[in-house]
């Protein structure tokens, strides 16, 4: 053992030497080393500096005016990476998944707390569990879990009256922390007919939640080591930042997943009541198990179980920051929140049905408007596995005075696609597109939008292709609703400067105070009724 230890030890040196040389060898030939971009601030951290102080606005704010929609970028030791907003590359990118995979950071580090579900695998098996799962998010479900959006808007609207009353005409909340709860309560019914009784005062104590909870923040906490970590996974044996605390979540979200799987195979099997047979969970069972899906092309239990973390992440998180979002772009427009109230209030009842929820014209451009302009996830990555040939619409001309229509891609090149540079480009939006203006929804669109590759809204925020987001529709129709909500009793304002709100991006962008980050996510609002006299 001694031997193999000294062995281990001495072949350090020459694994970094390898390393080293490899680092320089793959920068030295890179395709990107000539396109344009921005000049690195340091040899170290490349341009990483300025990303991080802007939250990456800073490509699509000043970078694309001085260099294209297409250009190189520096990382961490002076390696480029591309950052591409080009509507043709970015449609080649996303419908070649057997070419561009996850990058295996964002892959591993947000695997470690889902498991083997849709955001973690790729090719044939993504294909496989996407075919099974999509039957749960068919329009014809949503009008079902609409009754549970509905039942817990109105329960989060009750609780901030209440606080209205108890402080006499005005309060202030965490609209954000109060939207996490919402949108938490409503996937644990919708998803698995959970109630995590976030809303209530003992939610705090639910075991589930607090596992999620924890869950989540210990897997999406970035760090130097969490890079290394997915980088090289030699070192995945050594603990990392928040290691004990995911192990405990997963522990608890195995033992509860484990029991709510039991209970649905049972459904499926008709053996028991069948008192959730509607929910995503056990329709994803009945799903797995239809005869149409050939044996081996079935999920694993494993695989399974996987997408009750999934369906958590994807639809609590980013609903409740993207709705939080919503609040404050109408605290900040006071005129379009006043017109989108006054539209809401035309409806005779707290309680619409499907079709007269989605025949509201205003409600539907307020929450198109800020999925474009506040995209959940501003940036997604890619790393490509083969060699490939990427085409462009905008030609790009390099350092050399070479105009290209293409870009030669190596295998294990990074690649960033710019969900909010798509969003929010003035070349297909128009000169306002820096504006949050609903009223463009109202009239003709640009034709230039067209040839953007999402899979709703002719924009980037769902993505597209055969990994775009299997759960838009649901993420809408909750937006909707919480807003249908909370606009029609309450006037929204920020309980804050406006410039002391900030965006800050862990998977998911949302508000943070600039003087508080260390405290989290936060969006403190000033709540009061609506006077109907008015």
């Amino acid at each position: 053992m001694s031997q193999f230890v000294i062995l281990g030890l001495a072949t350090l040196p020459l694994y970094g030497s390898y390393l080293i040389f490899l680092l320089f060898y793959k920068q030295y030939t890179s395709s990107f080393r000539d396109l344009p971009g921005p000049p690195a601030t340091s040899w170290l951290k490349g341009n990483f500096p300025e990303m991080q102080e802007s939250e990456n606005a800073i490509f699509y704010k000043k970078w694309i005016d001085e260099y294209g929609p297409t250009m190189r970028f520096k990382v961490f030791f002076n390696m480029s990476r591309l950052y591409t907003a080009d509507t043709k590359a970015l449609n080649h990118i996303l419908h070649n998944e057997y070419i561009y995979h996850k990058p295996k950071m964002m892959q591993w580090s947000l695997g470690r707390f889902t498991g083997p579900g849709l955001f973690y695998v790729q090719d044939d098996k993504h294909k496989a569990q996407r075919k099974i799962v999509s039957p749960a998010f068919s329009p014809g479900q949503l009008r079902g879990f609409s009754e549970i959006f509905f039942e817990k808007a109105i329960e989060l609207r009750d609780i901030w009256a209440s606080q209205i009353e108890e402080e006499r005409n005005m309060a202030q909340v965490d609209g954000l922390a109060w939207l996490n709860k919402m949108t938490l309560d409503v996937i644990g019914r919708t998803g698995f007919h959970y109630d995590f009784h976030a809303l209530s005062p003992e939610g705090d104590a639910n075991e589930l939640n607090k596992a999620f909870s924890n869950g989540i923040h210990a897997a999406t906490r970035l760090s130097m080591w969490l890079i290394i970590q997915s980088v090289l996974p030699i070192t995945r044996c050594l603990p990392s930042s928040g290691w004990a605390q995911l192990r405990t979540a997963k522990s608890t979200m195995d033992r509860i997943g484990r029991e709510l799987l039991r209970e649905s195979k049972l459904i499926a099997a008709g053996k028991t009541e069948n008192r959730r047979s509607k929910d995503l969970l056990s329709l994803l069972v009945r799903s797995n198990v239809d005869t149409s899906i050939p044996y081996g092309q079935r999920m694993s239990d494993e695989d399974v179980l996987a997408q009750v973390p999934t369906f958590v992440f994807a639809g609590h998180d980013t609903i409740s920051s993207a709705t939080a979002w919503s609040l404050y772009a109408l605290s900040l427009h006071k005129s379009v929140q006043n017109k989108l109230r006054k539209e809401l209030l035309c409806v005779p009842t707290d309680h619409p049905s499907l079709e007269d929820l989605n025949s509201l014209p205003y409600l539907d451009a307020v929450v198109r408007e800020n999925l474009r302009f506040h995209s959940p996830a501003p940036e997604t990555a890619r790393v490509a596995v083969k060699d490939d040939i990427l085409p462009l619409s905008t030609p790009i001309t390099d350092k050399n005075g070479v105009v290209r229509h293409e870009i030669h891609i190596k295998k294990g090149q990074h690649i960033l696609l710019a969900i909010s540079g798509v969003n929010l480009s003035k070349e297909l939006w128009g000169e306002d597109a820096m504006q949050f203006k609903p009223e463009r929804w109202e009239s003709k669109l640009p034709e230039a939008i067209t040839a953007i590759p999402g899979v709703w809204g002719n924009m980037m925020t769902f993505l597209g292709g055969p990994h775009g987001c299997i759960g838009y529709r649901f993420a809408v129709l909750e937006m909707k609703v919480l807003l249908f909500t909370l606009v029609r009793a309450f006037e929204i304002d920020l309980a804050v400067p406006k410039e002391s709100i900030i965006s800050r991006t862990s998977i998911v962008q949302r508000p943070h105070i600039i003087d508080k980050i260390e405290a989290g996510g936060q969006l403190p609002l000033l709540i009061s009724h609506v006077d109907c006299t008015k």
